[in-house]
């Protein structure tokens, strides 16, 4: 744990996952507590939640309001857990009926996922274990039954400090940074990360082109007048501006290469494995599919590509 401004500390939880830690963010200031993300429901990281409020003198019945930044697992698993013991749970209004949908109604896109997944190419037998591991995620993820939702440009004054939303679709749709202005001091959550490119993945609940709204985004946070910004994962950004640019470039190149690869027409799931051939367990190759298939159909809806079927394959225009 440590304290970046006065009343304000980066907690490093354990996860298990190839990051190894989420950086939740808590405040405390004039009597009020709040958590920015709450890490995923395990053993290891609620244990090691409740050691870093216990060295500030208190426990998880005093986090009075949880600022989540987006939908994924790995900062919102533990949202519904608090809640339960009194905490007011915020989230932007397009987590509602997507991300957020998705862990409290299981059954909800069942069938329009399964059906992504096999129009794209992927066999049966790799959706098995994608199928298993969700399962087994779901186990660790507590949805919170009644957030308040967030809009765009809202500013919460909580435990002393004023927090503009920022709304950063892309990498989640309703995901959000949390702008400290009178600070400069971005909470960036997963829009931005220090040493691999935030995951922009296309999924049966999402918005059509989740790639063109993460550009957007780094658009966005490269114009605000942040000093410094702190992610959901790893260390501090200390240039925004540079970053979202190199993110930028990252997509560019990525789309390039896809094009490279399509000398002929090939599913997204044959591309996923050209472009990701690493090997990688049933939750990274997942993440790699939808990937691939939001650069994809950004290319399409761009108009630099066409695709026929199910089961589609992409080819040039």
């Amino acid at each position: 744990m440590r304290e970046l401004l006065p009343g304000l500390y980066l907690l490093p939880v354990p996860i298990p996952y190839p990051l190894k830690t989420v950086n939740l963010y808590l405040l405390k200031g004039n009597g009020e507590v709040a958590l920015v993300d709450t890490a995923l429901g395990t053993r290891a990281a609620k244990g090691t939640l409740e050691l870093y409020l216990a060295e500030l003198g208190l426990c998880f019945a005093d986090i009075g309001a949880v600022l989540l930044t987006h939908h994924h697992p790995d900062h919102y698993g533990l949202a519904g857990f608090l809640e339960g013991l009194g905490a007011r749970v915020f989230l932007h209004e397009e987590e509602l009926p997507r991300g957020h949908r998705f862990w409290r109604e299981p059954e909800a896109f069942a069938e329009a996922s399964l059906r992504l997944f096999l129009d794209h190419g992927m066999p049966e037998e790799a959706l098995l274990g994608i199928q298993e591991t969700m399962a087994k995620t779901r186990e660790r993820v507590h949805p919170p039954q009644s957030p308040t939702p967030l809009k765009d440009g809202e500013v919460l004054e909580v435990a002393g400090r004023r927090l503009k939303t920022v709304w950063t679709p892309g990498h989640a749709d309703g995901h959000v940074a949390f702008f400290l202005e009178e600070e400069g001091v971005l909470l960036a959550g997963d829009a931005l990360l220090e040493r691999v490119s935030p995951n922009v993945g296309l999924w049966a609940y999402t918005r059509e082109n989740p790639l063109k709204d993460f550009l957007a985004s780094l658009d966005r946070l490269a114009e605000l007048p942040a000093k410094v910004a702190h992610a959901g994962h790893f260390g501090p950004i200390q240039d925004v501006r540079a970053r979202a640019l190199e993110l930028k470039a990252h997509h560019a190149e990525r789309l390039e290469g896809l094009l490279a690869l399509l000398e002929e027409p090939k599913t997204a799931w044959a591309l996923s494995l050209k472009l990701f051939p690493q090997e990688l367990d049933a939750a990274g190759r997942r993440f790699a599919f939808a990937e691939t298939l939001a650069h994809l159909e950004y290319l399409r809806l761009e108009g630099l590509l066409l695709r026929e079927g199910p089961p589609y394959r992409y080819f040039r225009a």
